[in-house]
């Protein structure tokens, strides 16, 4: 067996690959694990996630590696294409979306796109009105406008039907109208 690698051109890596050369694949990812993690953290918005996910695409890639052909596209792309399909699915399961609303508020992106732009609901007085509401129609607006929830989420974190959640946070919306005039 050759021990040197033919790694001057994508086709070498690809053959090395093929071969199952360990030798390839870590070359491979001093290649293109900063580009793959970088599209990874745009679509998960968590370090600490977009490294998981990044690890579970380079194991994805390896094993299947059989399946790649060269004639409907770059190794590039294929692999990309993995990463940005994982982290898709990393941030629609719902362990994510359950951990990203447990997160102290500091860490999440909107706190600090509202940080950064300088207004906060403190300080238009926003959350001492929300405090005015009633607390079934309390805890629904806080969930859905400070926690991001939908209000199918909020229906079913707090174990009520829809129609509920929807009847209260218009009652809420309408009565903060009256307080905001």
């Amino acid at each position: 067996m050759d021990t040197t690698l033919n790694l001057t051109s994508e086709e070498g890596l690809v053959a090395q690959l093929r071969a199952q050369d360990q030798r390839a694949m870590t070359l491979l990812y001093r290649n293109y694990s900063a580009a793959l993690y970088g599209v990874i953290l745009r679509i998960v918005k968590q370090e600490e996630v977009a490294e998981d996910v990044l690890q579970e695409s380079f194991v994805k890639i390896w094993t299947a590696f059989p399946t790649y052909d060269e004639q409907k596209g770059r190794l590039f792309t294929w692999m990309l294409n993995i990463s940005r399909n994982l982290a898709i699915d990393k941030i629609r399961s719902k362990q994510y979306r359950v951990s990203s609303r447990t997160q102290p508020m500091e860490n999440t992106v909107t706190s600090h796109m509202v940080s950064s732009e300088g207004i906060k609901p403190d300080h238009i007085g926003l959350q001492e009105m929300t405090d005015k509401l009633n607390p079934d129609q309390k805890v629904i607006i806080d969930l859905m406008y400070f926690n991001g929830f939908t209000q199918s989420e909020v229906a079913e974190e707090l174990n009520i039907p829809l129609g509920t959640v929807k009847t209260r946070a218009r009652m809420a919306i309408k009565f903060l109208s009256k307080l905001i005039k």
